[in-house]
């Protein structure tokens, strides 16, 4: 018997959930390993998506890099800030012998991705390892992940339920022809409510201005990242940035509000938040 789209949602949702907000919580390199394997997975998909433009990204660079921005950001060794800061000048003389469409594209390609995939998905590890320096808190960064991952999975979950059952009017007609303003308006109800239930349950530790600020940050630039993919799929006459995840599309498409959102939440803990 084939199972429907929406079973198939909920049944790998069901089994991938509780993994993603256990490795969270215990943090340390099994946080690590998730978000390098997230984030090279969503570089590889997102080197697809472009190659539907002709525009072809250096992968192999692009994924050292992503790998490089994460040790640096991990383990703080400043000499790899030199590796870093040599990004541009790798990509611009592998350029010259690569041949392939235009240079000038796949420049631009390069450095998106390993930007926006890389530098984005590795603020992440900012915020789980934000209370590492005193070892009794600990464990609090891998709450608020576990609670910002939450947020923007009701989010999703009210944007796209409430939204099929009461938009009338696009959001966003050009880039997101099936989102409405009553499903991103549920959704970012939906990000604060979680949030603040997440306050309640697991972020005692933090203020119910915090706890609110982030689920506003959650509920209006997880949904711009959302549609910031989309765009980028549209461009490349693409659905889905992989078929990796059945009934979910590919990494990229399952964690590009987290990414987007992540150096949005960092920023705001660095400057505003203390412990």
């Amino acid at each position: 018997m084939k199972l429907s789209n929406r079973t198939t949602r909920i049944i790998v949702s069901v089994l991938s959930i509780p993994v993603l907000l256990a490795i969270s919580i215990v943090g340390k390199y099994a946080f690590l390993l998730l978000m390098v394997s997230i984030s090279l997975i969503a570089f590889g998909e997102f080197a697809k998506i472009l190659s539907h433009k002709n525009i072809f990204v250096n992968k192999v660079i692009g994924v050292l890099s992503v790998i490089f921005i994460f040790i640096y950001v991990y383990f703080k060794w400043s000499e790899l800030l030199t590796l870093v800061l040599l990004i541009p000048v790798l990509l611009l003389i592998s350029e010259l012998f690569r041949n392939k469409a235009s240079a000038i594209n796949n420049l631009g390609g390069s450095f998106l991705g390993i930007f926006f995939i890389g530098m984005f998905s590795s603020s992440a590890i900012f915020i789980r390892e934000f209370y590492s320096d005193n070892v009794l808190l600990y464990n609090q960064g891998g709450y608020l992940i576990a609670a910002i991952f939450v947020s923007i999975w009701m989010c999703d979950s009210a944007a796209y339920f409430l939204g099929t059952a009461f938009g009338k009017h696009k959001l966003f007609l050009r880039v997101s022809p099936k989102k409405s303003w009553e499903g991103a308006i549920a959704g970012f109800v939906f990000s604060v409510v979680s949030m603040a239930a997440a306050k309640i349950i697991i972020l005692d530790f933090f203020s119910w201005q915090d706890a609110i600020v982030i689920g506003l940050l959650i509920g209006i630039f997880g949904q711009i990242g959302d549609l910031v993919e989309s765009l980028l799929k549209r461009d490349s006459g693409v659905k889905d940035s992989s078929s990796l995840i059945p009934g979910h599309g590919g990494i990229l498409d399952r964690f590009d509000s987290f990414i987007f959102v992540s150096p949005i939440i960092f920023l705001y803990l660095h400057f505003f938040v203390k412990y």
